[in-house]
Protein backbone atom coordinates (compact mmCIF):
# COMPACT_ATOMS: atom_id res chain seq x y z
CA UNK A 1 0.00 0.00 0.00
CA UNK A 2 0.96 3.78 -0.55
CA UNK A 3 1.68 6.42 2.01
CA UNK A 4 -1.43 7.59 1.79
CA UNK A 5 -3.27 4.56 1.80
CA UNK A 6 -1.70 3.92 5.38
CA UNK A 7 -2.44 7.26 5.91
CA UNK A 8 -5.85 7.55 5.46
CA UNK A 9 -6.29 4.44 7.79
CA UNK A 10 -4.35 5.78 10.62
CA UNK A 11 -6.14 8.43 10.44
CA UNK A 12 -9.82 6.41 10.35
CA UNK A 13 -8.67 4.66 13.51
CA UNK A 14 -7.81 7.42 15.71
CA UNK A 15 -11.15 9.34 15.02
CA UNK A 16 -13.16 5.99 15.95
CA UNK A 17 -10.99 5.35 19.35
CA UNK A 18 -10.80 9.00 20.07
CA UNK A 19 -14.81 8.39 20.07
CA UNK A 20 -14.56 5.32 22.30
CA UNK A 21 -13.04 7.75 25.01
CA UNK A 22 -15.62 10.11 24.15
CA UNK A 23 -18.30 8.59 25.10
CA UNK A 24 -16.76 6.87 27.94
CA UNK A 25 -18.69 8.84 30.69
CA UNK A 26 -22.01 8.58 29.01
CA UNK A 27 -21.86 5.16 28.40
CA UNK A 28 -20.87 4.46 32.05
CA UNK A 29 -23.90 6.15 33.40
CA UNK A 30 -25.96 3.04 33.99
CA UNK A 31 -26.37 -0.81 32.44
CA UNK A 32 -29.27 0.92 30.29
CA UNK A 33 -26.84 3.54 28.76
CA UNK A 34 -23.98 1.19 28.26
CA UNK A 35 -25.91 -1.55 26.90
CA UNK A 36 -29.13 0.16 25.58
CA UNK A 37 -28.04 3.49 25.13
CA UNK A 38 -30.78 4.98 27.42
CA UNK A 39 -33.26 3.74 24.96
CA UNK A 40 -32.65 7.25 23.03
CA UNK A 41 -31.41 7.07 20.56
CA UNK A 42 -33.02 7.77 17.17
CA UNK A 43 -34.46 5.22 14.51
CA UNK A 44 -32.24 6.13 11.67
CA UNK A 45 -29.30 6.04 13.54
CA UNK A 46 -29.84 2.15 14.96
CA UNK A 47 -30.66 1.55 11.51
CA UNK A 48 -27.55 2.58 10.22
CA UNK A 49 -25.98 0.18 13.13
CA UNK A 50 -27.42 -2.45 12.51
CA UNK A 51 -27.30 -1.88 8.89
CA UNK A 52 -23.64 -1.92 9.44
CA UNK A 53 -22.95 -4.38 11.64
CA UNK A 54 -24.35 -6.79 9.21
CA UNK A 55 -21.81 -5.94 7.31
CA UNK A 56 -18.96 -7.13 8.06
CA UNK A 57 -15.99 -7.98 6.22
CA UNK A 58 -15.64 -11.85 6.60
CA UNK A 59 -19.52 -11.91 5.75
CA UNK A 60 -18.90 -9.74 2.18
CA UNK A 61 -15.52 -11.88 1.57
CA UNK A 62 -17.64 -15.30 1.63
CA UNK A 63 -20.55 -13.22 -0.45
CA UNK A 64 -17.72 -12.43 -2.85
CA UNK A 65 -16.18 -16.00 -2.82
CA UNK A 66 -19.84 -18.03 -3.90
CA UNK A 67 -20.97 -15.20 -6.22
CA UNK A 68 -16.92 -15.96 -7.80
CA UNK A 69 -18.04 -20.03 -7.71
CA UNK A 70 -21.72 -19.98 -8.56
CA UNK A 71 -22.88 -16.41 -10.05
CA UNK A 72 -25.93 -15.62 -9.22
CA UNK A 73 -27.39 -18.98 -7.99
CA UNK A 74 -25.68 -18.12 -4.68
CA UNK A 75 -28.28 -15.60 -4.02
CA UNK A 76 -30.00 -18.50 -3.34
CA UNK A 77 -27.54 -19.65 -0.81
CA UNK A 78 -28.32 -16.43 1.71
CA UNK A 79 -31.52 -17.62 2.44
CA UNK A 80 -29.60 -19.27 4.80
CA UNK A 81 -28.57 -16.13 7.10
CA UNK A 82 -32.26 -14.88 6.76
CA UNK A 83 -30.97 -11.79 4.18
CA UNK A 84 -34.58 -10.92 3.81
CA UNK A 85 -34.87 -10.21 7.36
CA UNK A 86 -35.55 -6.53 7.32
CA UNK A 87 -39.20 -7.47 6.13
CA UNK A 88 -40.45 -9.41 9.24
CA UNK A 89 -38.92 -6.64 11.08
CA UNK A 90 -40.61 -3.79 9.58
CA UNK A 91 -44.16 -6.09 9.57
CA UNK A 92 -44.17 -7.19 12.96
CA UNK A 93 -41.12 -8.47 14.92
CA UNK A 94 -39.47 -5.12 16.00
CA UNK A 95 -42.50 -3.98 17.34
CA UNK A 96 -42.85 -7.43 19.61
CA UNK A 97 -39.29 -7.03 20.26
CA UNK A 98 -39.38 -3.37 21.74
CA UNK A 99 -42.58 -4.08 23.04
CA UNK A 100 -41.37 -6.25 25.92
CA UNK A 101 -38.82 -3.48 27.55
CA UNK A 102 -35.99 -5.57 28.85
CA UNK A 103 -32.37 -4.97 28.60
CA UNK A 104 -31.44 -8.57 26.87
CA UNK A 105 -33.10 -11.06 24.65
CA UNK A 106 -32.16 -13.80 27.29
CA UNK A 107 -34.19 -11.17 29.82
CA UNK A 108 -36.88 -11.00 28.23
CA UNK A 109 -36.92 -15.00 28.57
CA UNK A 110 -38.77 -13.99 31.95
CA UNK A 111 -41.43 -12.04 30.70
CA UNK A 112 -42.38 -15.03 28.53
CA UNK A 113 -41.86 -17.65 30.81
CA UNK A 114 -41.76 -15.97 34.50
CA UNK A 115 -39.12 -15.63 36.66
CA UNK A 116 -39.83 -19.07 38.57
CA UNK A 117 -37.44 -22.19 37.68
CA UNK A 118 -38.33 -23.02 34.30
CA UNK A 119 -38.23 -19.36 33.43
CA UNK A 120 -34.81 -19.08 34.92
CA UNK A 121 -33.55 -22.06 33.44
CA UNK A 122 -34.72 -21.14 30.23
CA UNK A 123 -32.81 -17.81 30.50
CA UNK A 124 -29.39 -18.96 30.93
CA UNK A 125 -30.23 -21.57 28.59
CA UNK A 126 -30.47 -18.71 25.82
CA UNK A 127 -27.92 -16.87 27.41
CA UNK A 128 -25.41 -19.62 27.21
CA UNK A 129 -26.72 -20.00 23.31
CA UNK A 130 -26.47 -16.64 22.91
CA UNK A 131 -22.76 -16.33 24.17
CA UNK A 132 -22.01 -19.50 22.57
CA UNK A 133 -23.34 -17.96 19.04
CA UNK A 134 -21.66 -14.38 19.92
CA UNK A 135 -18.15 -16.23 20.29
CA UNK A 136 -18.46 -18.47 17.29
CA UNK A 137 -19.26 -15.05 15.00
CA UNK A 138 -16.32 -13.20 16.70
CA UNK A 139 -14.02 -16.57 15.75
CA UNK A 140 -15.30 -16.05 12.00
CA UNK A 141 -14.78 -12.45 12.04
CA UNK A 142 -11.28 -13.52 13.19
CA UNK A 143 -10.91 -15.74 10.51
CA UNK A 144 -11.69 -13.03 7.58
CA UNK A 145 -10.19 -10.17 9.22
CA UNK A 146 -6.57 -12.38 9.40
CA UNK A 147 -6.88 -13.21 5.65
CA UNK A 148 -7.82 -9.89 4.55
CA UNK A 149 -5.36 -8.39 6.71
CA UNK A 150 -2.68 -10.90 5.36
CA UNK A 151 -2.62 -9.43 1.40
CA UNK A 152 -1.82 -5.85 2.55
CA UNK A 153 0.56 -6.49 5.51
CA UNK A 154 3.39 -8.90 4.79
CA UNK A 155 4.37 -9.96 8.00
CA UNK A 156 7.64 -11.88 6.37
CA UNK A 157 9.78 -7.77 6.31
CA UNK A 158 9.31 -7.42 9.97
CA UNK A 159 9.91 -11.44 10.91
CA UNK A 160 13.02 -10.80 9.32
CA UNK A 161 13.95 -8.13 11.62
CA UNK A 162 13.20 -9.75 14.81
CA UNK A 163 16.43 -11.64 15.03
CA UNK A 164 14.57 -14.31 17.19
CA UNK A 165 13.78 -17.81 15.36
CA UNK A 166 10.59 -18.90 17.25
CA UNK A 167 9.10 -15.24 16.25
CA UNK A 168 10.00 -15.22 12.99
CA UNK A 169 8.48 -18.58 12.70
CA UNK A 170 5.29 -17.40 14.41
CA UNK A 171 4.94 -14.41 11.92
CA UNK A 172 5.43 -16.21 8.75
CA UNK A 173 3.60 -19.72 9.47
CA UNK A 174 0.66 -17.97 11.55
CA UNK A 175 0.69 -14.69 10.17
CA UNK A 176 -3.36 -14.37 9.56
CA UNK A 177 -3.58 -15.33 12.80
CA UNK A 178 -1.41 -12.56 14.66
CA UNK A 179 -2.43 -9.80 12.25
CA UNK A 180 -6.10 -10.96 13.45
CA UNK A 181 -5.38 -10.78 16.80
CA UNK A 182 -3.34 -7.27 16.81
CA UNK A 183 -6.67 -5.69 14.95
CA UNK A 184 -9.09 -7.52 17.52
CA UNK A 185 -7.25 -6.07 20.10
CA UNK A 186 -7.06 -2.48 18.77
CA UNK A 187 -10.57 -2.96 18.07
CA UNK A 188 -11.74 -3.97 21.49
CA UNK A 189 -10.37 -1.25 23.11
CA UNK A 190 -12.73 1.64 21.92
CA UNK A 191 -15.67 -1.08 22.03
CA UNK A 192 -14.88 -1.45 25.93
CA UNK A 193 -14.91 1.97 26.16
CA UNK A 194 -17.81 3.86 24.42
CA UNK A 195 -20.51 0.95 25.22
CA UNK A 196 -23.71 1.54 23.05
CA UNK A 197 -23.31 4.84 22.33
CA UNK A 198 -19.56 4.30 21.08
CA UNK A 199 -20.68 1.54 19.01
CA UNK A 200 -23.49 3.41 17.17
CA UNK A 201 -22.00 6.68 16.78
CA UNK A 202 -18.93 5.13 14.83
CA UNK A 203 -21.30 2.94 12.83
CA UNK A 204 -22.82 5.99 11.75
CA UNK A 205 -19.51 7.17 10.25
CA UNK A 206 -18.72 3.74 9.07
CA UNK A 207 -22.11 3.38 7.09
CA UNK A 208 -20.87 6.71 5.32
CA UNK A 209 -17.55 5.61 4.37
CA UNK A 210 -19.05 2.12 3.25
CA UNK A 211 -21.80 3.57 1.32
CA UNK A 212 -19.22 5.78 -0.79
CA UNK A 213 -16.11 2.93 -1.06
CA UNK A 214 -19.58 0.08 -2.41
CA UNK A 215 -20.66 3.21 -5.02
CA UNK A 216 -17.05 3.29 -5.84
CA UNK A 217 -16.22 0.03 -6.75
CA UNK A 218 -19.42 -0.88 -8.42
CA UNK A 219 -19.18 1.88 -10.98
CA UNK A 220 -15.49 1.25 -11.49
CA UNK A 221 -17.04 -2.10 -12.27
CA UNK A 222 -19.31 -0.99 -14.56
CA UNK A 223 -17.67 1.76 -16.14
CA UNK A 224 -14.50 -1.41 -17.13
CA UNK A 225 -17.79 -3.74 -17.87
CA UNK A 226 -17.30 -3.90 -22.05
CA UNK A 227 -18.71 -6.56 -24.67
CA UNK A 228 -14.86 -8.52 -24.38
CA UNK A 229 -14.52 -8.01 -20.42
CA UNK A 230 -18.33 -9.13 -20.30
CA UNK A 231 -17.50 -12.31 -22.39
CA UNK A 232 -15.29 -13.70 -20.22
CA UNK A 233 -17.98 -14.51 -17.40
CA UNK A 234 -18.93 -17.93 -17.12
CA UNK A 235 -21.93 -19.59 -18.98
CA UNK A 236 -24.73 -18.49 -16.73
CA UNK A 237 -23.16 -16.67 -14.91
CA UNK A 238 -26.29 -14.07 -14.29
CA UNK A 239 -28.82 -16.94 -14.17
CA UNK A 240 -31.13 -17.35 -10.97
CA UNK A 241 -32.31 -20.67 -11.73
CA UNK A 242 -32.08 -23.46 -9.38
CA UNK A 243 -30.17 -26.30 -10.72
CA UNK A 244 -30.68 -30.16 -8.92
CA UNK A 245 -26.99 -30.77 -9.20
CA UNK A 246 -23.51 -29.10 -10.16
CA UNK A 247 -21.66 -31.81 -11.62
CA UNK A 248 -18.54 -29.80 -12.44
CA UNK A 249 -18.01 -29.33 -8.67
CA UNK A 250 -17.42 -33.06 -7.79
CA UNK A 251 -14.21 -33.41 -6.26
CA UNK A 252 -13.78 -29.84 -5.94
CA UNK A 253 -13.23 -27.59 -2.88
CA UNK A 254 -16.59 -26.68 -3.43
CA UNK A 255 -18.09 -30.02 -3.77
CA UNK A 256 -20.64 -29.13 -0.94
CA UNK A 257 -22.40 -27.47 -3.31
CA UNK A 258 -22.98 -30.10 -5.87
CA UNK A 259 -26.33 -30.70 -4.46
CA UNK A 260 -27.60 -27.54 -5.17
CA UNK A 261 -31.45 -28.09 -5.29
CA UNK A 262 -31.30 -30.33 -1.92
CA UNK A 263 -29.06 -27.40 -0.48
CA UNK A 264 -31.97 -24.36 -1.57
CA UNK A 265 -34.66 -26.25 0.01
CA UNK A 266 -32.96 -26.56 3.14
CA UNK A 267 -32.02 -23.04 3.20
CA UNK A 268 -35.24 -21.23 2.16
CA UNK A 269 -36.30 -23.02 5.37
CA UNK A 270 -33.96 -22.28 7.57
CA UNK A 271 -34.52 -18.70 6.15
CA UNK A 272 -38.55 -18.51 7.40
CA UNK A 273 -37.61 -20.05 10.43
CA UNK A 274 -34.38 -18.18 11.50
CA UNK A 275 -36.89 -14.83 10.58
CA UNK A 276 -39.87 -15.88 12.15
CA UNK A 277 -37.79 -16.41 15.31
CA UNK A 278 -37.02 -12.63 16.05
CA UNK A 279 -33.38 -11.20 15.72
CA UNK A 280 -31.23 -13.93 14.93
CA UNK A 281 -27.97 -12.45 15.84
CA UNK A 282 -28.39 -11.48 19.26
CA UNK A 283 -26.89 -7.22 18.85
CA UNK A 284 -30.00 -7.23 16.51
CA UNK A 285 -32.56 -7.78 19.27
CA UNK A 286 -30.22 -5.35 20.96
CA UNK A 287 -30.98 -2.59 18.48
CA UNK A 288 -35.13 -2.89 18.85
CA UNK A 289 -34.38 -2.86 22.62
CA UNK A 290 -32.92 0.43 22.69
CA UNK A 291 -35.17 2.04 19.59
CA UNK A 292 -37.53 4.76 21.34
CA UNK A 293 -41.08 3.15 20.76
CA UNK A 294 -42.59 -0.01 19.26
CA UNK A 295 -43.40 2.59 16.06
CA UNK A 296 -39.66 3.27 15.68
CA UNK A 297 -38.88 -0.13 16.43
CA UNK A 298 -40.78 -0.63 13.03
CA UNK A 299 -39.27 2.02 11.37
CA UNK A 300 -35.47 0.33 12.13
CA UNK A 301 -36.98 -2.44 10.76
CA UNK A 302 -37.89 -1.26 7.73
CA UNK A 303 -34.40 0.77 7.23
CA UNK A 304 -32.34 -1.60 7.94
CA UNK A 305 -32.38 -3.41 4.72
CA UNK A 306 -32.07 0.19 2.74
CA UNK A 307 -28.23 0.40 4.10
CA UNK A 308 -27.47 -2.88 2.82
CA UNK A 309 -28.51 -2.07 -0.89
CA UNK A 310 -24.71 -0.45 -1.75
CA UNK A 311 -23.09 -3.63 -0.46
CA UNK A 312 -24.03 -5.98 -3.34
CA UNK A 313 -23.68 -3.62 -5.78
CA UNK A 314 -19.71 -3.50 -4.24
CA UNK A 315 -20.08 -7.41 -4.03
CA UNK A 316 -20.82 -7.80 -8.05
CA UNK A 317 -18.64 -5.08 -8.67
CA UNK A 318 -15.37 -7.05 -7.36
CA UNK A 319 -16.32 -10.32 -8.42
CA UNK A 320 -16.59 -8.93 -11.97
CA UNK A 321 -13.14 -7.50 -11.82
CA UNK A 322 -11.87 -10.53 -10.67
CA UNK A 323 -13.31 -12.78 -13.41
CA UNK A 324 -12.78 -9.91 -16.06
CA UNK A 325 -9.03 -9.68 -15.29
CA UNK A 326 -5.98 -11.85 -14.81
CA UNK A 327 -5.59 -11.87 -10.89
CA UNK A 328 -4.51 -15.51 -10.85
CA UNK A 329 -6.57 -16.14 -7.40
CA UNK A 330 -6.56 -19.83 -6.13
CA UNK A 331 -8.20 -18.93 -3.05
CA UNK A 332 -11.97 -17.48 -3.74
CA UNK A 333 -11.65 -16.17 -0.01
CA UNK A 334 -9.25 -14.16 -1.20
CA UNK A 335 -11.02 -12.75 -4.47
CA UNK A 336 -12.21 -9.51 -2.65
CA UNK A 337 -8.54 -7.83 -1.18
CA UNK A 338 -6.42 -9.52 -4.27
CA UNK A 339 -8.80 -7.46 -6.28
CA UNK A 340 -8.81 -3.95 -4.11
CA UNK A 341 -4.76 -4.54 -4.34
CA UNK A 342 -4.34 -4.88 -7.73
CA UNK A 343 -7.01 -2.93 -9.18
CA UNK A 344 -7.65 0.62 -7.11
CA UNK A 345 -5.33 3.18 -7.30
CA UNK A 346 -3.76 4.58 -4.24
CA UNK A 347 -5.60 6.95 -2.24
CA UNK A 348 -8.73 5.85 -3.33
CA UNK A 349 -7.35 1.94 -1.83
CA UNK A 350 -6.87 3.63 1.10
CA UNK A 351 -10.09 4.87 1.46
CA UNK A 352 -11.66 1.83 0.83
CA UNK A 353 -10.24 -0.42 2.55
CA UNK A 354 -10.63 1.99 5.20
CA UNK A 355 -14.32 1.47 4.66
CA UNK A 356 -14.21 -2.53 5.13
CA UNK A 357 -11.92 -2.05 7.89
CA UNK A 358 -14.83 0.28 9.30
CA UNK A 359 -17.28 -2.50 8.21
CA UNK A 360 -15.11 -5.07 10.64
CA UNK A 361 -14.88 -3.04 13.20
CA UNK A 362 -19.10 -2.59 13.72
CA UNK A 363 -19.82 -6.36 13.21
CA UNK A 364 -17.01 -6.89 15.69
CA UNK A 365 -18.21 -4.06 18.26
CA UNK A 366 -21.60 -4.64 17.90
CA UNK A 367 -21.36 -8.38 19.00
CA UNK A 368 -18.79 -7.70 21.56
CA UNK A 369 -21.06 -5.44 23.31
CA UNK A 370 -24.04 -7.82 22.99
CA UNK A 371 -22.26 -11.12 24.15
CA UNK A 372 -21.12 -9.00 26.99
CA UNK A 373 -24.36 -8.14 28.19
CA UNK A 374 -25.46 -11.49 28.15
CA UNK A 375 -22.30 -12.37 30.16
CA UNK A 376 -22.77 -9.34 33.17
CA UNK A 377 -26.91 -9.45 33.09
CA UNK A 378 -28.11 -12.72 32.75
CA UNK A 379 -25.12 -14.59 34.15
CA UNK A 380 -22.69 -12.50 36.77
CA UNK A 381 -25.55 -10.14 38.04
CA UNK A 382 -28.38 -13.01 37.95
CA UNK A 383 -26.66 -15.54 40.10
CA UNK A 384 -23.44 -14.28 41.15
CA UNK A 385 -23.36 -10.49 42.09
CA UNK A 386 -27.50 -9.59 42.42
CA UNK A 387 -26.95 -6.66 44.29
CA UNK A 388 -23.79 -5.64 42.99
CA UNK A 389 -23.91 -1.71 41.99
CA UNK A 390 -24.09 -0.11 38.76
CA UNK A 391 -20.46 0.99 39.13
CA UNK A 392 -19.42 -2.40 39.44
CA UNK A 393 -21.53 -3.40 36.96
CA UNK A 394 -20.02 -1.75 34.73
CA UNK A 395 -16.42 -2.68 35.69
CA UNK A 396 -17.45 -6.39 34.91
CA UNK A 397 -18.86 -5.27 31.60
CA UNK A 398 -14.90 -4.21 30.46
CA UNK A 399 -14.18 -7.63 31.76
CA UNK A 400 -16.95 -9.33 30.17
CA UNK A 401 -16.18 -7.91 26.66
CA UNK A 402 -12.52 -9.51 27.51
CA UNK A 403 -13.75 -12.96 28.17
CA UNK A 404 -16.31 -12.89 24.92
CA UNK A 405 -13.33 -11.49 22.96
CA UNK A 406 -10.78 -14.71 23.97
CA UNK A 407 -13.60 -17.25 23.27
CA UNK A 408 -13.83 -15.56 19.72
CA UNK A 409 -10.49 -16.14 19.21
CA UNK A 410 -9.89 -19.79 20.71
CA UNK A 411 -12.87 -20.40 18.17
CA UNK A 412 -11.46 -19.04 15.33
CA UNK A 413 -8.14 -21.21 15.71
CA UNK A 414 -9.59 -24.39 15.71
CA UNK A 415 -11.50 -23.49 12.24
CA UNK A 416 -9.84 -24.35 8.70
CA UNK A 417 -11.53 -21.45 6.58
CA UNK A 418 -14.52 -18.99 6.46
CA UNK A 419 -16.21 -21.25 4.84
CA UNK A 420 -15.24 -24.02 7.52
CA UNK A 421 -16.74 -21.75 10.51
CA UNK A 422 -19.58 -19.97 8.60
CA UNK A 423 -21.36 -23.42 7.61
CA UNK A 424 -21.15 -24.56 11.15
CA UNK A 425 -22.71 -21.89 12.51
CA UNK A 426 -25.56 -21.69 9.88
CA UNK A 427 -26.91 -25.05 9.39
CA UNK A 428 -25.36 -26.55 12.80
CA UNK A 429 -25.58 -24.02 15.59
CA UNK A 430 -28.50 -22.47 13.85
CA UNK A 431 -30.32 -25.32 13.61
CA UNK A 432 -30.08 -26.42 17.42
CA UNK A 433 -31.81 -23.55 18.55
CA UNK A 434 -34.07 -22.20 15.72
CA UNK A 435 -37.90 -24.26 16.48
CA UNK A 436 -37.47 -23.40 19.91
CA UNK A 437 -37.15 -19.53 18.99
CA UNK A 438 -40.35 -19.80 16.86
CA UNK A 439 -42.12 -21.64 18.95
CA UNK A 440 -41.61 -18.95 22.28
CA UNK A 441 -43.13 -16.54 20.07
CA UNK A 442 -46.20 -18.50 18.68
CA UNK A 443 -47.45 -21.27 20.88
CA UNK A 444 -48.74 -20.28 24.33
CA UNK A 445 -48.51 -23.82 25.56
CA UNK A 446 -44.05 -23.53 25.46
CA UNK A 447 -42.83 -23.33 28.79
CA UNK A 448 -38.88 -22.88 30.08
CA UNK A 449 -38.36 -26.36 30.05
CA UNK A 450 -39.23 -27.22 27.07
CA UNK A 451 -37.35 -23.65 25.69
CA UNK A 452 -34.30 -25.29 27.63
CA UNK A 453 -34.36 -28.89 26.87
CA UNK A 454 -35.41 -28.12 22.73
CA UNK A 455 -32.33 -25.80 23.33
CA UNK A 456 -29.54 -27.11 25.28
CA UNK A 457 -30.57 -30.56 23.71
CA UNK A 458 -30.11 -28.45 20.03
CA UNK A 459 -26.25 -26.61 21.43
CA UNK A 460 -25.21 -30.21 22.52
CA UNK A 461 -25.74 -31.82 18.85
CA UNK A 462 -24.32 -28.74 17.51
CA UNK A 463 -21.08 -28.89 19.08
CA UNK A 464 -20.62 -32.51 18.41
CA UNK A 465 -21.32 -31.33 14.58
CA UNK A 466 -18.48 -29.17 15.24
CA UNK A 467 -15.89 -31.49 16.44
CA UNK A 468 -17.24 -34.55 13.90
CA UNK A 469 -17.20 -33.13 10.44
CA UNK A 470 -18.54 -34.87 7.72
CA UNK A 471 -22.57 -34.56 6.94
CA UNK A 472 -23.42 -32.57 4.28
CA UNK A 473 -25.86 -29.68 5.39
CA UNK A 474 -29.17 -31.15 4.07
CA UNK A 475 -28.86 -34.25 6.26
CA UNK A 476 -27.32 -32.56 8.67
CA UNK A 477 -29.87 -29.39 9.36
CA UNK A 478 -33.09 -31.35 9.55
CA UNK A 479 -31.88 -33.70 12.03
CA UNK A 480 -30.61 -31.39 14.56
CA UNK A 481 -33.86 -29.34 13.70
CA UNK A 482 -35.86 -32.54 13.96
CA UNK A 483 -34.63 -33.46 17.69
CA UNK A 484 -34.51 -29.70 19.03
CA UNK A 485 -38.08 -29.37 18.19
CA UNK A 486 -39.01 -32.94 19.71
CA UNK A 487 -37.15 -32.38 22.68
CA UNK A 488 -39.05 -28.76 22.92
CA UNK A 489 -42.47 -30.17 22.11
CA UNK A 490 -42.12 -33.15 25.20
CA UNK A 491 -40.68 -31.16 27.47
CA UNK A 492 -43.43 -28.54 27.52
CA UNK A 493 -46.18 -30.80 27.29
CA UNK A 494 -44.69 -33.09 30.00
CA UNK A 495 -44.39 -30.22 32.70
CA UNK A 496 -46.82 -27.47 33.35
CA UNK A 497 -47.64 -24.80 31.40
CA UNK A 498 -46.61 -21.05 32.99
CA UNK A 499 -48.53 -19.33 35.20
CA UNK A 500 -51.72 -17.99 33.89
CA UNK A 501 -51.05 -14.59 35.09
CA UNK A 502 -47.67 -14.23 33.31
CA UNK A 503 -48.60 -15.77 30.14
CA UNK A 504 -51.49 -13.53 29.74
CA UNK A 505 -49.47 -10.15 30.68
CA UNK A 506 -47.09 -11.52 28.01
CA UNK A 507 -49.82 -11.56 25.39
CA UNK A 508 -51.83 -8.47 26.40
CA UNK A 509 -48.41 -6.96 26.07
CA UNK A 510 -46.74 -7.92 23.00
CA UNK A 511 -50.29 -9.18 21.43
CA UNK A 512 -48.24 -12.26 18.98
CA UNK A 513 -50.44 -14.05 16.63
CA UNK A 514 -50.41 -17.52 16.01
CA UNK A 515 -51.19 -20.63 18.44
CA UNK A 516 -53.00 -18.56 21.18
CA UNK A 517 -56.56 -19.14 21.31
CA UNK A 518 -56.94 -20.31 25.15
CA UNK A 519 -54.95 -17.41 25.85
CA UNK A 520 -56.75 -14.79 24.10
CA UNK A 521 -60.16 -16.76 25.22
CA UNK A 522 -58.95 -16.47 28.98
CA UNK A 523 -58.54 -13.07 29.11
CA UNK A 524 -61.62 -11.97 26.80
CA UNK A 525 -63.33 -14.10 29.68
CA UNK A 526 -61.34 -12.01 32.53
CA UNK A 527 -61.09 -8.57 31.09
CA UNK A 528 -63.42 -8.06 28.18
CA UNK A 529 -62.74 -8.17 24.66
CA UNK A 530 -59.38 -5.94 23.37
CA UNK A 531 -60.74 -3.05 21.64
CA UNK A 532 -57.02 -1.56 20.68
CA UNK A 533 -56.46 -1.15 17.24
CA UNK A 534 -54.83 -4.76 15.90
CA UNK A 535 -53.32 -5.16 11.97
CA UNK A 536 -55.29 -8.38 10.74
CA UNK A 537 -52.98 -11.37 10.16
CA UNK A 538 -53.58 -10.96 6.54
CA UNK A 539 -52.19 -7.87 6.44
CA UNK A 540 -49.06 -8.69 8.74
CA UNK A 541 -48.54 -11.54 5.98
CA UNK A 542 -49.17 -9.28 2.88
CA UNK A 543 -46.64 -6.89 4.37
CA UNK A 544 -43.95 -9.52 5.41
CA UNK A 545 -44.29 -10.91 1.61
CA UNK A 546 -44.09 -7.42 0.01
CA UNK A 547 -41.53 -6.53 2.27
CA UNK A 548 -39.76 -9.58 1.17
CA UNK A 549 -39.83 -8.86 -2.28
CA UNK A 550 -38.61 -5.19 -2.21
CA UNK A 551 -35.79 -6.42 -0.47
CA UNK A 552 -34.72 -8.82 -2.57
CA UNK A 553 -35.95 -6.64 -5.76
CA UNK A 554 -33.39 -3.64 -4.02
CA UNK A 555 -30.54 -6.07 -3.33
CA UNK A 556 -30.84 -7.61 -7.11
CA UNK A 557 -31.64 -4.49 -9.00
CA UNK A 558 -28.08 -2.90 -8.72
CA UNK A 559 -26.19 -6.27 -9.21
CA UNK A 560 -28.07 -6.56 -12.64
CA UNK A 561 -26.63 -2.90 -13.24
CA UNK A 562 -23.71 -3.45 -12.45
CA UNK A 563 -23.07 -6.05 -14.89
CA UNK A 564 -24.87 -3.82 -17.78
CA UNK A 565 -27.66 -6.84 -17.52
CA UNK A 566 -30.58 -3.55 -17.95
CA UNK A 567 -33.53 -5.77 -18.60
CA UNK A 568 -33.14 -7.69 -15.45
CA UNK A 569 -31.92 -5.06 -13.61
CA UNK A 570 -35.19 -2.72 -14.47
CA UNK A 571 -37.50 -5.37 -13.84
CA UNK A 572 -36.22 -5.64 -10.55
CA UNK A 573 -36.14 -2.24 -9.57
CA UNK A 574 -40.16 -1.61 -11.38
CA UNK A 575 -41.25 -4.98 -8.54
CA UNK A 576 -39.30 -2.52 -5.61
CA UNK A 577 -40.97 0.36 -6.59
CA UNK A 578 -44.69 -1.54 -6.40
CA UNK A 579 -44.01 -2.79 -3.77
CA UNK A 580 -42.91 0.02 -1.47
CA UNK A 581 -45.86 1.72 -2.77
CA UNK A 582 -48.02 -1.22 -1.71
CA UNK A 583 -46.06 -0.71 1.77
CA UNK A 584 -47.49 2.99 1.85
CA UNK A 585 -50.64 1.84 2.44
CA UNK A 586 -50.77 -1.36 3.90
CA UNK A 587 -47.79 -0.87 6.46
CA UNK A 588 -46.89 3.06 7.40
CA UNK A 589 -50.00 4.54 7.47
CA UNK A 590 -51.26 1.82 10.04
CA UNK A 591 -48.29 2.23 12.34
Amino acid sequence: MSAWDLFIILVYFTIVIGLGFWYKSKAAENLEAYFLGGRRIHWMTLAMSGSVSNFDITGTMWIISILYVLGMKSMWHHWMWGFLMGAFFLAYMGKWVRRSGVMTAAEWMVTRFGDDRPGRTARTAYALMAILTQASFLGYAFQGIGKFAAVYIPLERLATLTGQPWLETLLIEKEPQVLAVAIIGLTTLYVILGGLFGVVITDVIQTVILTLSSVVIAAMAWSRMDAHALSRLPDGFLSLKVPWKIPELTGTENAAFTYFGALVMVWVLKGVLLNSGGPAQMYDFQRFLAARSDRDAAKVGAAWSVFLVVRWAMAMGIVLLALSGTLGVTDSEQVMPVVLRDMLPAGLRGLVIAGLLAAFMSTFSSTVNSGASFLVRDIWQKFLRPRASERQAIRFSYLSNLIVVGLGIAIGFQSRSIADIWNWMMMALGAGVIVPNVLRWYWWRMNGWGYAWGTLGGLLLSMAAFFHKGLPDFILFPAIVAASALLSIVGSLRTPPVETRIIQAFYASIRPFGLWGPVRRNLARTHGPDRRKHDSYGIVILNTLMGMLAVLALYLAPMFLVAHAYARAGFWAVLAAACVVILRFTWYQRL
